[in-house]
């Protein structure tokens, strides 16, 4: 006779586990999107000044630091949600912070390229910052472009009171990314005509095209999360944290034309930045000048922005007395904001400015 093979039930899903799903699909969602309480300061094109508010019983500590987000993405990123927030990190442990948003981009402002951030968003950003802390210096600190930015704004205006820069996930040598190499052995065939006189005609990058492409660098995650929505049920945290980084990923803001044009053929096609020098329309952007201390934290599993493009600014910095380049867990934004961060890429933030709040002699 033959043995029966016993069959398997299926396990019922739990209580928690249809609460979760039902709130997460149903109700609007699990994360506290609530952002963290700040003030407009300042006001100019493109740019929002924010100060957050102090957390009350905290005693002030340490200079100022400027949130610096990148073009195309939400300044939330440094605020993706309650208890899981950069900002309101900076803000618990006393440190004066502040944000500039440059906001959904309108009319010619979508005509804007790279000089109208380094020349005209951030330098009055910076100075007003300072001002507004006492005269203090300003810490710095970019994630992806935010830290390109930030570090070409610092090596063009020397005389900004510019104390460091941090930056998150920042690319500086685009030969070491892997994703590129069909886009740039497609524009060797056609010299880079088809995709440039595409941006020219579009004017600008729309926010739904951005987001496809930001999810695009993580696809099989996309692919996958069905399966793993299913598998971590019973995980209101992680489901909490889904639903932000989908916030986040579905309200990019439209890529002004100009500006992706000369990311695309200055950096993706040419790898100019790698050099370490990049001449602008009206400066030269040289990373060899920049004497203040220089901090990029690359993602462990990060396809947008490889390890080993980001940590290649070590190379450039040949004038700065610290240069540090430490590795975290996470891709591209789970490195700045993903549940692993506070113990790894906040520490090294932390650390880092810390140790520059006090002025070289």
């Amino acid at each position: 006779m033959g043995h029966t093979v016993p069959v398997a039930t299926p396990k019922a899903p739990s209580k928690q586990s249809v609460l979760n799903l039902w709130d997460f699909l149903v109700k609007g969602g699990i994360a506290d999107l609530t952002r963290t309480p700040s003030e407009v300061i300042d006001t100019g094109r493109t740019r929002e000044l924010h100060r957050y508010d102090k957390a009350k019983g905290v005693r002030g500590k340490g200079i100022p630091v400027l949130l610096v987000p990148p073009l195309g993405s939400q300044a939330k990123c440094f605020d993706l949600r309650q208890g899981l927030s950069l900002a309101q990190a900076f803000v618990d442990r006393g440190r004066p912070t502040y944000l500039v948003d440059y906001g959904p981009l309108k009319g010619e402002d979508r005509l804007v390229g790279i000089e109208h951030f380094v020349n005209d968003v951030l330098p009055p950003a910076i100075r007003k910052v300072s001002e507004d802390a006492g005269g203090k210096d300003v810490h710095l600190v970019g994630w992806c472009m935010g830290g390109l930015l930030s570090l070409g704004t610092t090596a063009v205006h020397r005389d900004l009171p510019v104390r460091s820069v941090a930056m998150v996930a920042s690319p500086f040598d685009l030969s070491k990314q892997p994703l590129l190499r069909p886009v740039q052995v497609a524009s060797k065939l056609t010299r880079g005509k088809v995709v440039g006189s595409a941006l020219k005609a579009a004017g600008s990058v729309p926010a739904p095209v951005v987001s496809i492409g930001f999810k695009a660098t993580a696809l099989p995650t996309y692919l996958k999360k069905p399966r793993t929505l299913w598998n971590k049920r019973e995980d209101r945290e992680f489901l909490g944290q889904v639903q932000a980084v989908d916030h986040i990923m579905n309200n990019m803001l439209a890529y002004p034309g100009r500006a992706t044009l000369q990311v695309y053929q200055r950096l993706a096609l040419r790898n100019e930045l790698a050099t370490g020098r990049i001449q602008g329309p009206n400066h030269l952007i040289d990373l060899a000048t920049v004497t203040v201390p220089v901090m990029n934290v690359a993602g462990k599993t990060d396809v947008l922005v490889p390890a080993a493009a980001a940590h290649h600014v070590g190379e450039l910095l040949t004038s700065s007395p610290d240069v540090r380049l430490p590795l975290a867990p996470g891709g591209h934004l789970g490195v700045l904001t993903g549940t692993k961060a506070p113990e790894t890429t906040w520490v090294h933030l932390h650390e880092f400015l810390e140790a520059h709040d006090r002025k070289r002699k």
